[in-house]
């Protein structure tokens, strides 16, 4: 099978996962490609494949050298819950000519997508308007996919332990908590997750949220003059006391924010979610700061127990951890560079499994896929993009 036949193949499987359950994986479905890709590493002669209760995905490719390096290789299976993921109908254009892209009632359009020009002439594989697409991240798996079986045909090529793992849910960011790194057993370990082909993706956003709850005094209207406190326009005055230009249609690259990502509430209460990002942790602390003097403002002016705020700590930036220990870098740069690439190091403005993996010991950065616009209907992959990622995984599971 090539890269394209398990591409396609990957992309019709309904993956879909589901926000607020408490089961890993969150959707029972989320098995079905699980079976499909157990069944594909057994035809690719990998040993110790097993499907876990939480449905993750694990085999090993032995070294046909002795090596004694090993190497983790890792894509999510679960597609986005917010936006279909059913009856995915994948859309190839050869020689794409550089003009339009129709796609029912959107369209890929190169003013909007520059980026479009740049792969003139190239294999396009879109949805067809209606649902997303799956590169993120059967992209991922189709690459490693097609890593395996070019060992499995040139077994006269060299190569280290080749360590994989297929994950559900990591759309949700669940289904890594699930993720036992002491069996996988691997030296470091890289996702395929990315964009670009040649990106090396390293530094990520440290993670809390805030919760915010304002209480008011519902009094009727018609006598309410010195009494009513309206909790909903004291919410909206707490939301004016944080920094506007920290918010994340302000930011790009390196700039932290603070997300408004729900809020709701009446005259008696209020209540708000904020998630906060930034690459420095320091900077990070500021910001909590800033949530923290809002609450004793609104305190101070309407009194003590108005405003109530619960900051919790998500995930951390995986870069401090991988600076350590930059082994898996090294090694994915000079795989890049022999192939006569050029790397690329993009901050991921989100969260990665790799950040957790980081952080529960394994280093494990961040690789492109060939995969554009994810987590809409706008996705596309690009078929020679995702021949070069091939070409560095193969490249980085070499011995040297």
């Amino acid at each position: 099978m090539e890269l394209l036949d398990y591409f396609l193949k990957y992309v019709k499987i309904d993956t879909m996962s589901a926000e607020n359950t408490d089961t890993i994986p969150s959707t029972n479905k989320q098995f079905d490609l699980a079976k499909v890709l157990a069944k594909d590493l057994e035809d690719l002669g990998l040993e110790n494949i097993k499907i876990s209760k939480n449905c993750i995905v694990t085999a090993v490719l032995k070294s046909n050298c002795n090596s004694k390096l090993k190497i983790g290789f890792l894509a999510h299976m679960d597609t986005i819950p917010g936006f279909s993921g059913t009856n995915v109908k994948p859309n190839i254009i050869k020689n794409y000519d550089g003009n339009i892209i129709k796609l029912n009632k959107i369209e890929l359009n190169p003013k909007q997508f520059p980026f479009l020009l740049d792969l003139k002439g190239k294999t396009l594989i879109t949805t067809d308007g209606t649902t997303v697409l799956g590169a993120d991240d059967k992209a991922g798996i189709a690459n490693i996919m097609a890593m395996l079986k070019y060992y499995k045909d040139n077994k006269d090529i060299k190569h280290v332990n080749i360590h994989i793992a297929f994950t559900p849910d990591e759309e949700i960011g669940a289904g890594i908590q699930a993720f036992d790194t002491k069996a996988f057993d691997a030296d470091y370990a890289y996702t395929v997750d990315g964009g670009y082909y040649n990106e090396i993706n390293y530094e990520n956003f440290n993670a809390a949220s805030c919760n915010v709850k304002i209480h008011g005094l519902d009094i009727h209207p018609g006598s309410a003059k010195g009494q009513m406190k309206n909790a909903s326009l004291i919410l909206m005055e707490f939301n004016s006391l944080l920094p506007v230009n920290e918010r994340p249609e302000y930011t790009d690259m390196y700039d932290g924010f603070n997300h408004l990502c729900e809020m709701k509430g009446a005259v008696g209460e209020a209540i708000a979610s904020y998630i906060l990002r930034n690459h420095s942790l320091k900077l990070l602390e500021k910001q909590k700061n800033d949530f923290i003097n809002a609450c004793e403002f609104i305190n101070k002016k309407y009194g003590k127990g108005t405003c109530e705020i619960e900051l919790k700590d998500s995930y951390l930036n995986m870069k401090e951890l991988i600076d350590k220990d930059p082994r898996c870098i090294d090694r994915a740069i000079n795989a890049i560079k022999n192939l006569g690439f050029t790397p690329s190091f993009l901050p991921i403005r989100g969260g990665t499994d790799g950040a957790w993996l980081t952080q529960m010991g394994l280093n494990t950065p961040n690789l492109g896929t060939g995969g554009y616009n994810c987590h809409g209907p706008y996705e596309f992959a690009c078929l020679e993009e995702m021949e070069n990622v091939v070409k560095i995984l193969i490249e980085i599971a070499k011995e040297r």
